[in-house]
């Protein structure tokens, strides 16, 4: 892997170095510095001139600092002839404005999406984009991880012989379906009508939960409001067990620590997309890493390889 080139922003260093640890290869140092008009300054300290450079970096808190920084890396590797230039993206978080749901309101994951591809990335790699549409929405090639192997094989250590996996809605439901057949589990979905950022309501839990042991799989948690109102109608029906899993685990706004103080909720797993500080973590809380996976999909982008053949095989039981 000689002519490769990984560059991390500031947003996820640590998971930058672990993804080069697998790959074998040193991660290349980035300079940030910021003007004293607050203008952000990248520049890439290594040599990219007709190399396959990837540059990682999640669009998290805060979100528009971090987007502007990957802008700039785009620049700056296009202004230094790189070959080829692949944004290692595991958490876009505009993926969540994708629909006009209401007059004369902005598309962000559309226009983040050209503004990227406009800065100069070439290629995209992300993991578990919030909605299908979201992939059409780069006009250059995206490849789509997830990380249900992840979470399979972390659930795998448990007796799943009365396992039900339940979707907090319907949008999530086939992500829900195609997990609970993993785990050779059942299936049930919230019925959720959503009224703000952070307030729903989950009339209904279609499935059987009753004396089973619940997986409550979203794509991501953030305030936490969806996950305590499914808690509460899926109380209503006497599971034997809950836990919680996501690919994203955003927790604001407290969300750990509350959905953490629920007494019947026994852990709550996430993986390494988004870094959860250290002070924020509980006894509950389980991060996975997806590491290795971003690994190989990098590894298989730069040898011309199919990454959706990660896919194709089921997970050793």
């Amino acid at each position: 892997m000689r002519d490769i080139a990984v560059f991390s922003g500031s947003a996820h260093p640590e998971l930058a170095e672990e993804v080069c640890a697998h790959l074998g290869v040193p991660l290349s140092p980035t300079r940030v510095s910021r003007f004293a008009n607050d203008c952000l300054e990248v520049q890439l300290l290594a040599n990219c001139r007709e190399r396959d450079v990837f540059l990682v970096q999640p669009l998290i808190k805060p979100v528009q600092e971090h987007l502007v920084e990957l802008l700039l890396m785009c620049d700056a590797a296009r202004g230094a002839s790189a070959g080829r230039i692949t944004v290692v993206m595991p958490h876009y978080s505009y993926a969540r404005s994708d629909k006009k749901d209401a007059p004369r309101i902005s598309l962000g994951g559309r226009l983040v999406a050209d503004l990227l591809v406009a800065a100069g990335a070439g290629r995209v790699l992300a993991m578990t984009l919030h909605s299908p549409q979201v992939h059409g929405f780069f006009s250059v090639p995206v490849d789509h991880l997830h990380a249900l192997r992840e979470l399979a094989a972390h659930f795998r250590r448990y007796d799943l012989s009365r396992t039900t996996v339940v979707s907090p809605d319907l949008g999530n439901a086939k992500e829900a379906a195609a997990f609970a057949r993993m785990l050779g589990a059942q299936v049930a979905a919230g019925a959720k009508q959503r009224y703000a950022d952070d307030r729903v309501s989950i009339n209904a839990v279609i499935g059987d939960v009753a004396g089973r042991d619940v997986i409550v799989l979203d794509d991501e948690i953030a305030k936490g409001s969806t996950v305590l109102e499914l808690l509460d109608r899926l109380r209503e029906s006497g599971p034997r067990t809950i836990r919680l899993a996501c690919t994203h685990g955003l927790f604001a706004a407290d969300a750990l620590e509350r959905l953490g103080g629920q007494p019947d909720v026994l852990e709550i797993v996430c993986t390494n997309t988004v870094p959860v500080p250290a002070g924020d973590h509980t006894d509950k809380l389980r991060v996975l890493s997806i590491a290795p996976a971003l690994a190989e999909a990098v590894r298989r982008i730069h040898n011309g390889e199919s990454v959706s053949a990660l896919f194709d095989a089921r997970p050793a039981g």
